[in-house]
């Protein structure tokens, strides 16, 4: 009989990693709430799901509050850390979409409170009365707490291109004009208002601020190409088309928003402290 940690461990680290941003604290989360579970009589527990979510909810809280306050003081742009996927995540496109980088980006700009119920309820159906026990308060309150978070969410939440082939072929497009240095390729592929927001984290070069337009964005991805031993190569960034960059030894990874077969966002991260899972497939489900 498998055990029941080992058959929900990817979900758990999911629901980790939703809640954080960061794989290497949800890693880290995973672990204690394994620890955690060798400790319990397993025979007295009667949903080991429900129970692992519990755990796993309580850890992530403690540990996103202390994240938090690391991040004010981040150098430039914050950025979530990106994992390599497989194209079956996409699959599960509500699942893609919730672990998309774009969508951790609005879920930084939430409370961990609201952040925990977002997640757990909007994204992974958990009961209002299972997450109102993780977290210490009336169900009522929960109900409160998601419906506040929802709204927050529903108003900065990028709209994105759910049909992949129509993100494949705009990200195929990119993907040659930027490993020609094509300025005017990339400037057709781009939506007139593109943004980039890079997030090198003070340890290697990367834009304070994020870059807006498309002539802008196109002259300076275009001088990467320049650069010796610069080759692009197309992968799949947290359940979405993507690209990795790789620069003399330097990786970079670069999440797409596709609207209307056009870029309308790029999200580069290049702080190689981030770039732990590009070698690694992330087992995500819900």
């Amino acid at each position: 009989m498998t055990d029941p940690f080992v058959t929900h461990r990817s979900l758990l680290f999911t629901v980790a990693y939703e809640m954080l941003g960061s794989a290497a604290d949800a890693e880290d989360v995973v672990q204690e709430t394994w620890l955690r579970w060798a400790d319990v009589d397993q025979a007295e527990v009667r949903d080991p799901r429900a129970y692992l979510v519990r755990v796993v909810t309580r850890q992530a809280l403690n540990r996103l509050r202390s994240v938090y306050r690391r991040r004010e003081d981040y150098i430039g742009e914050w950025l979530p850390e990106p994992l390599l996927t497989t194209p079956d995540v996409a699959e599960d496109v509500e699942l893609a979409e919730n672990v998309s980088i774009a969508m951790l980006t609005v879920l930084e700009t939430l409370g961990p409170a609201e952040r925990a119920v977002f997640v757990l309820h909007d994204v992974f159906d958990v009961p209002y009365g299972e997450i109102a026990e993780a977290l210490g308060k009336s169900t009522a309150a929960v109900r409160q707490i998601a419906h506040r978070a929802r709204e927050h969410v529903a108003a900065r939440r990028p709209r994105m291109q759910v049909d992949r082939a129509q993100q494949e072929a705009a990200v195929e497009r990119f993907l040659a004009a930027v490993s020609n240095g094509d300025v005017q390729g990339l400037v057709d592929v781009l939506a007139p208002d593109v943004v980039v927001i890079s997030d090198g984290g003070g340890v290697v070069p990367a834009a304070r601020k994020p870059v807006v337009g498309a002539e802008r964005v196109a002259t300076l991805l275009a001088r990467a190409a320049e650069l010796t031993g610069f080759t692009a190569s197309a992968t799949w960034v947290n359940g979405m088309p993507g690209v990795r960059l790789d620069v003399a030894g330097a990786a970079a990874a670069l999440s797409l928003v596709v609207e209307d077969g056009r870029i309308t966002r790029i999200y580069g991260i290049n702080n190689p402290h981030k770039l732990g899972w590009l070698d690694k497939v992330a087992e995500l489900r819900r």
